[in-house]
């Protein structure tokens, strides 16, 4: 009986195999190719994720051997699977869930009674997602009780005929409230905010071009 015709097919990798050139059976199994290709790379055979022409080859399909028909030149994918996690950081999942209950929002135990209520009435019956009610309650009463206000006056200033500068009033309050204080000692980048109209050391301006013109540094 004659000897199997055989094709030489490229390996393109994925994984720490090297491209390579395979001399292989032009009929061949399977499940004999990913023993081939196993020993050829040295890895483990049961690894091998095996890809032809854009098919993922099985060693059976219904039960039976899957048998192939290679080409000369034929392009083979292999893929090396990484190996499945150790049984102690598989259990290490039940970690990672109390990580991520760690990340929700929850609020303070030191909270006082009306605050964890309204949590209860928004976490548990409206169900709202955590990052809005991080956001309701990061704000602090004095806030809220300006935002109410806010929504209040608003139709006022609207009968009123001064809605676009109700608006501005908001933008410019808003701005300086937010402001803050500098601690003692530190100076502005802008000499007009600080006293004096100090200037911070090295400051480029027309005054002090003029004057190094006039020294003769230019």
């Amino acid at each position: 009986m004659a000897a199997e015709k055989e094709v030489e097919i490229t390996l393109k990798t994925i994984g720490p195999i090297r491209p390579s050139r395979l001399l292989v059976p032009s009929s061949i199994k399977v499940h004999d190719l990913r023993k081939l290709i196993a020993k050829d790379g040295h890895q483990p055979m049961e690894q091998l994720k095996l890809v032809l022409r854009g098919k993922i080859l099985l060693d059976q399909e219904s039960g039976d051997e899957v048998c192939l028909r290679l080409k000369q030149g034929d392009s083979l994918i292999v893929a090396v699977t990484p190996k499945p996690p150790v049984k102690h950081i598989r259990d290490g999942d039940d970690d990672d869930d109390d990580d991520d209950d760690d990340l929700k929002f929850q609020i303070p135990q030191s909270a006082n009674r009306w605050k964890k209520k309204l949590f209860t009435l928004l976490h548990d019956k409206f169900r709202l997602p955590d990052i809005l009610l991080m956001a309701i309650f990061s704000i602090s009463l004095k806030a809220w009780i300006a935002i109410v206000l806010w929504f209040i006056l608003s139709p006022v200033a609207y009968k009123m005929d001064v809605g676009p500068l109700y608006i501005l009033a908001t933008g410019f309050s808003i701005i300086l409230l937010n402001l803050g204080k500098r601690p003692h000692g530190d100076l502005s980048a802008y000499s007009i905010f600080n006293e004096g109209f100090r200037e911070l050391p090295g400051t480029l301006n027309a005054e002090r071009l003029d004057r190094d013109i006039r020294a003769g540094q230019f």
